[in-house]
């Protein structure tokens, strides 16, 4: 029977109210009002660049929102659509339509769920470095590419969804460049860019969406300059909460995006942990993670009910939150509010707002997310962390997410089995054996010597499949044929079936050659293995010694024996 006291399950909200006040509620709501009014341009940016309507991704922000605040492991995490998702969400748009986008939310949702449950949390912040830059400067790459139409007004009846395609149409059609969209874009960018310079708190994106629209609205009804495309002029903005829908969910349907769910859920744990670890950091809190993992799944799987996109924790918008006094989760709660009376009673005045000034804020969210200068510093680390890293960023530009976190995740495995690998020695040791880790240390350790026709076999690391080459090479090269061979395992951590098997082999090798073996310093966990898979026995349980002591006493014993 389950005990659901010990599911990895603590909301962050929860533990927060006990001690929950006024002055607290004031610094949440100034920080809930002030993050909901951000969210709203780069919900809408990130809706539209996905292949959505405006309002879809203003409904993620608040339904995703308020779930993740409520549910998950951050005290201050806000949680909305983001760049990151653009690439894939868009893919699954043009491929299976916006059911088949809803369906792989909702598996992605389970997943993370599972994640959480089985407290995979803390294994998935080992996901190398270079794989999750590569991932983030990949994804930037293909975002910024999907800009270029709308920053410079191309005329492209259809744009292709490869990233080489992109580019050589968009060469095709330079000649339909519109200055006036190209202006509002360049226009945007630097409104963004300086206003830090100028207000500390008032994001750039804010600022130059509210400006652009003003002067773009006054251009059209005023000047007749209508060159200048909108949102009304490409979607119908319904400014209202949706019912809740069915998914419609098939064997046959899951079975086909089930891989796009596998992504997603990847990529919103990867980018919510991320950002709760980047926010631990500013405010000295600690989130858990597998409570993070499973808000974050609770809102991918409400969130497509209601025709919403994939959502995960935002960097930007938690940081806003942070900067601005934001201290528990009640903060992500007002956001997801105010983004509701935004939508209700202002929704109708987003369709004003220039296509080229939301390509501006999204080129800005590209180089903010393509770390151009932790890549460069990544180009000079070992060559394997060089590989890894442009293998990653390739595929995300050239294919797609999916094979690339396919790929990064097997290349991640890979790493991790090499660089163990490399840690385990086989060593075979003939004259005298020290007791110490370090025979050069000076010690009061002068060595055990060990009797003629006696030598020492020692494994030091890991023994699993990843040395399986190194054990079958050492093999080979074991030399003179001894009497006894102690294997000493007192730094064998752990072992795998294939340890197993390997150290079988090496017992059944000795054993035809008529070598007698012991078992030196075995761990109660190896021994347990040794146990239930009968080795111990063929070997003889007493010749596995606990120590290299004992073990040598026994083979000058056994020596003894040997001679009559």
């Amino acid at each position: 029977m389950i005990n659901f006291s010990q599911l990895p399950f603590r909301p962050a909200l929860f533990s927060s109210l006990k001690n929950y006040n006024k002055e607290l509620f004031v610094k949440d709501l100034m920080a809930g009002i002030i993050v909901g009014i951000v969210a709203l341009p780069l919900a809408i940016a990130f809706g539209i660049a996905s292949g959505v309507t405006p309002e879809k991704g203003i409904i993620t922000a608040i339904v995703a929102g308020f779930i993740a605040s409520f549910f998950g492991g951050c005290n201050v995490q806000i949680s909305g659509p983001t760049g990151a998702f653009i690439v894939i969400v868009y893919g699954i748009v043009q491929n299976f339509g916006i059911s088949g986008l809803a369906i792989a939310t909702f598996i992605a949702g389970i997943l993370l769920i599972l994640m959480g449950v089985f407290k995979f949390g803390t294994i998935i912040r080992f996901i190398p470095y270079p794989i999750i830059v590569g991932f983030t400067s990949g994804i930037a790459l293909t975002i910024f590419t999907t800009q270029i139409k709308d920053l410079f007004g191309l005329q492209l009846a259809s744009v292709p969804e490869s990233f080489i395609g992109k580019w050589i149409e968009y060469f095709k059609a330079i000649d339909t460049v519109n200055l006036w969209a190209l202006g509002t874009g360049i226009l945007s960018i630097l409104i963004i860019v300086y206003t830090p310079k100028f207000f500390k708190k008032i994001p750039g994106s804010l600022v130059a969406i509210v400006l652009i629209t003003v002067i773009c609205y006054i251009l059209r009804h005023y000047f007749g300059i209508t060159a200048i495309e909108t949102i009304g002029d490409r979607f119908q903005i319904n400014a209202q909460l949706p019912q809740p829908q069915g998914l419609g969910l098939t064997f046959e349907k899951i079975n086909m995006l089930f891989s796009a769910g596998i992504t997603i859920a990847i990529l919103g744990a990867i980018e919510s942990l991320l950002s709760a670890t980047v926010a631990d950091g500013v405010t000295g809190q600690k989130h858990d993670s597998n409570t993070e993992l499973i808000g974050q799944g609770i809102a991918n799987v409400v969130v497509p009910l209601f025709g919403g996109i994939p959502a995960t924790g935002a960097i930007a918008r938690t940081m806003t939150n942070i900067n601005n006094g934001g201290r528990t989760p009640v903060s992500g709660l007002i956001h997801a509010g105010v983004l509701t009376l935004i939508l209700l009673f202002l929704g109708n005045l987003s369709r004003h707002i220039p296509m080229a000034c939301l390509a501006g804020v999204l080129v800005i969210v590209s180089y903010n997310m393509s770390e151009w200068r932790t890549f460069k510093a990544l180009l000079k680390t070992p060559k394997a962390d060089i590989a890894v890293l442009l293998t990653t960023f390739l595929l995300t530009v050239i294919f797609d997410l999916t094979i690339a976190i396919e790929i990064g995740l097997l290349l991640a495995v890979i790493m991790f089995v090499r660089r163990v690998s490399n840690v385990t020695n086989i060593s075979i040791i003939k004259e005298k054996v020290f007791t110490t880790n370090n025979p050069d240390v000076k010690s009061d350790d002068t060595g055990i010597s060990l009797p003629e026709g006696v030598e020492v076999y020692e494994i030091d690391g890991p023994f699993f499949f990843g040395i399986a080459n190194k054990f079958d090479e050492q093999m080979k090269i074991i030399g003179d044929k001894p009497l006894i061979r102690i294997i000493r395992m007192r730094k064998v951590p752990f072992m795998d079936s294939t340890g197993l098997h390997n150290l079988e082999i090496l017992y059944k090798h000795c054993r035809k050659e008529k070598i007698h073996v012991i078992l030196s310093g075995v761990n109660g966990q190896v021994r347990e293995m040794l146990d239930r898979s009968g080795l111990s026995d063929m070997i003889g349980k007493e010749n596995i010694c606990s120590n290299i002591h004992d073990a040598v006493n026994k083979a000058r014993a056994d020596l003894e024996e040997l001679k009559y």
